[in-house]
């Protein structure tokens, strides 16, 4: 059914990550598992829309979020789009679904406050450095986990204030370096010039391995945790915290979508919502008619 043809499609014509294409993979072929079972059908050219309607219905009962319920319906639906491309399929049967409504949780970024706290509880050893560098670097420049995992050495270049990061569909993005990360990557590579390791990745273990993503979430969590009374602590939070602290100081949100590696400045537009907040209490507190009361 083309499924091998898709997982393809998605990896070498859309540059999809292959963390991204492990995940349409799963949720085309959970569908695909639920189709078996339910409807003994085996041949996904032949869904109908109240096939998949079951399926979300079953997703539901299961207690899955809508967001995670479209997430899925979303990867089922460019399945259906690739096979239209291919004319293995004129219509989908995906072609009037509406996507289920989604309560939109804006995430809480940590104060400057607590950024600036957090620097304080680090170890001078070099898993200490390391881990100091990693919550600066996801702060300091709003990259994604991925994104520093898989940072080069060869990648960051001091001598031009910039590291090369190579974002979603592989698209290759420059970012700035401020001069307290630059100088912190210096003590942190000091640190990793001692440590035997073949790998080209910037950031290791101590036993000279690539870094992974629980590593750098664990470091997040476990460090913040100490400085923060906030429930949620992990690296994207540090990601929101950069983009709203540089709106906060007046810096353009069309450099911010840059910096962040934003294909469209609508997903950049979600921070003015988390100034709202600041705007309104600065507004309160300054015009005269507030101030009189």
């Amino acid at each position: 059914m083309h499924l091998s043809n898709f997982y393809d499609y998605l990896s070498k014509e859309k540059k999809y990550s292959s963390n991204t294409v492990i995940a349409y993979k799963k949720d085309v072929e959970t569908f695909q598992d639920f189709c078996s079972l339910k409807f003994e059908l085996n041949n996904l050219l032949k869904v109908t829309y109240p096939i998949i309607r079951e399926w979300i219905i079953d997703l539901s009962e299961k207690e899955l979020s809508p967001l995670t319920i479209n997430r899925k319906i979303s990867s089922l639906s460019k399945y259906y789009d690739f096979l239209i491309k291919i004319n293995e399929l004129k219509l989908s049967p995906l072609k009037k679904h509406k996507r289920l409504k989604v309560q939109k949780k804006l995430i809480i970024p940590f104060s400057e406050d607590e950024v600036l706290k957090v620097v304080d509880v680090f170890s001078k050893n070099f898993e200490g450095k390391r881990n100091l560098l990693i919550v600066d670097m996801l702060y300091s420049t709003g990259v994604r986990r991925d994104e520093l995992i898989n940072i080069k050495l060869n990648d960051v270049l001091l001598d031009e204030n910039l590291i090369k990061v190579l974002g979603k569909r592989n698209k290759e993005r420059l970012v700035p370096l401020v001069l307290n990360l630059k100088s912190r990557i210096k003590d942190y590579l000091k640190f990793r010039n001692e440590i035997k390791s073949s790998s080209s990745n910037f950031f290791i273990t101590a036993k000279g391995k690539k870094i992974g993503p629980s590593l750098v979430y664990r470091v997040v969590k476990n460090y913040f945790s100490k400085v923060s009374t906030k429930v949620k602590t992990s690296p994207h939070v540090l990601r929101h915290s950069f983009a709203t602290h540089m709106l906060n100081n007046g810096a353009d949100i069309n450099s911010i979508k840059e910096i962040m590696g934003h294909s469209s400045l609508a997903s950049t537009q979600i921070y003015t919502k988390i100034k709202l907040p600041k705007i309104i209490n600065d507004y309160k507190k300054n015009h005269p008619r507030e101030r009189k009361k």
